[in-house]
């Protein structure tokens, strides 16, 4: 048997109903897949094998009694290992938390699980998910799959390098202010961020003010749909999702169809002067398709200020707020950057607080207004390809040669903006630079534009397919 390690969810499904696969035999190539590759990659905090093949069992028994079946019945999918797994190890990435075992799943998980899907394991992220580059003090470093030498960003890299290495076909990642988004276009696969509380988020203490989104990850759009369909949905612990409902996004993600009609915004900076050429090159490549698709095609080049600033003074103050606490015990095994950064906004007194909560509702009406004039905004997802897997994070990065600005200003500008906002994005494969990496394109459309989104991402893969490409570590 074939170890289905690039065959899609969707198709895992499909041959699981029929029969023509067995979900004992599938996870246990999936958790053969993760043992082999999981040394040099380091993508997994736990796996849950034990508990992955019972469930594979009970899905195998299901299947034979002809009992009716959710949509990924089956199916193996991780958890980032900031969201809270039922009798599963969940750490945070924190030493803090390295023996906590939850007594319940967060929401998102529960509803993969009710649709059938199949936990095999947590996935690595940077303490409490406090960084672009997936390393903590509990595990290491994780590396990009397309190059060991390459982060694999974060904090959703442990979820992304996993993709693409085919350990295993879905995903559940995270998104603060790029962490779903940076990690796919780093490693090449797909993350979408949907609108804010579509998918409810039960585990951040701030519901009200929250710019985290729990982010379907997968190689191909149609898998990301599935994911989403099964994730969404109103629930009383989030606010932001009472009155959200989901179209159907499994059909919009079927390839039908074209773009005709649909007016698209190409900003190509955002907030930020450097981009690399050939990520600049790659992505007008990108837009150009969707301009074979039917788009009419509009690039923009109106000035917009780096959301960064803002976004960083409500993420330390929620740092120190949270996590302060467990200073004076821990702080000798907690991350550096996240003490470092914790220290350097502990200062920030209540008004700059109101001052950037202020900036996030007028960066939310500017990009509304932009939906006034376009159906989507397209822009680089990143300013140039994966950064080395030890630089350090409070350097400045090197575009095409150049020393440029801090990590977040200057690698990942694109992003930050459509937290603060709400805007569901997605992040796509538009091609590899000559350094061997992947470039990303960035897709953002309007609140409640989830299905839409999905249907000019489906078509955009149709028209420059991706997931063939297989890296070099899933091939050794």
């Amino acid at each position: 048997m074939t170890d289905h390690a690039f065959t899609s969810a969707a198709e895992l499904a499909r041959l699981l109903r029929r029969r023509e696969l067995s979900p004992v035999e599938l996870i246990d190539a999936v958790l053969a897949r993760i043992q082999r590759l999981e040394p040099r990659l380091n993508a997994f905090i736990t796996v849950c094998a034990a508990e992955a093949r019972a469930a594979a069992r009970e899905a195998e028994k299901a299947l034979l009694r002809g009992e009716p079946l959710g949509p990924l019945c089956g199916v193996p999918f991780s958890v980032k290992d900031l969201l809270d797994t039922k009798g599963v190890r969940t750490t945070f990435g924190s030493v803090i938390f390295k023996d906590n075992v939850p007594k319940k799943d967060a929401v998102a998980v529960a509803r993969l699980k009710a649709a059938g899907a199949i936990l095999i394991g947590k996935t690595t992220t940077p303490e409490f998910g406090h960084k672009c580059m997936t390393e903590a003090p509990l595990f290491g470093r994780t590396g990009n799959a397309w190059d060991l030498s390459r982060t694999a960003g974060g904090s959703s890299g442990g979820a992304a390098a996993a993709l693409a290495a085919g350990m295993g076909p879905l995903a559940v990642g995270t998104d603060g202010g790029g962490s779903g988004r940076i990690p796919a276009a780093s490693n090449g696969v797909v993350a979408f961020k949907a609108t804010l509380g579509l998918v409810p988020h039960d585990m951040t203490p701030d519901g009200f003010g929250n710019t985290s989104h729990i982010t379907p990850m997968a190689r191909t759009v149609m898998d990301a749909a599935l994911m989403l369909q099964a994730m969404a949905g109103p629930h009383p612990s989030d606010p932001h999702s009472l009155a959200q409902m989901c179209g159907d996004t499994v059909a919009a993600a079927r390839p039908e169809g074209d773009l005709k009609g649909i007016k698209v915004a190409w900003r190509p900076y955002l907030g930020n002067r450097a981009l690399a050429r050939e990520v600049k090159a790659l992505s007008e490549a990108a837009v150009a398709a969707l301009e074979r698709l039917g788009a009419e095609v509009t690039t923009v080049e109106e000035d917009f200020e780096n959301a960064e600033p803002h976004w960083l003074v409500l993420t330390q103050s929620f740092w120190n707020a949270r996590y302060r606490r467990y200073v004076a015990e821990f702080g000798a095994r907690m991350s550096a950057s996240l003490l470092r950064q914790m220290d350097e906004g502990a200062h920030e007194g209540a008004a700059a607080l109101e001052e950037a909560i202020f900036a996030r509702t007028r960066i939310f009406r500017q990009i509304a207004g932009w939906f006034e004039r376009f159906d989507i905004v397209a822009t680089p997802t990143l300013a140039r390809t994966a950064i080395a897997i030890d630089h350090d994070f409070f350097a400045p990065i090197e575009i095409d040669g150049e020393l440029t600005d801090t990590v977040r200003k200057a690698w990942y500008p694109y992003t930050h903006p459509f937290n603060l906002s709400g805007n569901p994005a997605v992040s796509l494969p538009c091609g590899w630079a000559s350094d061997g990496l992947p470039v990303a394109l960035q897709l953002v459309g309007p609140h409640g534009g989830d299905a839409a989104l999905i249907r000019a991402a489906a078509l955009f893969e149709m028209e420059e397919p991706w997931a063939h490409r297989i890296p070099p570590i899933a091939a050794d």
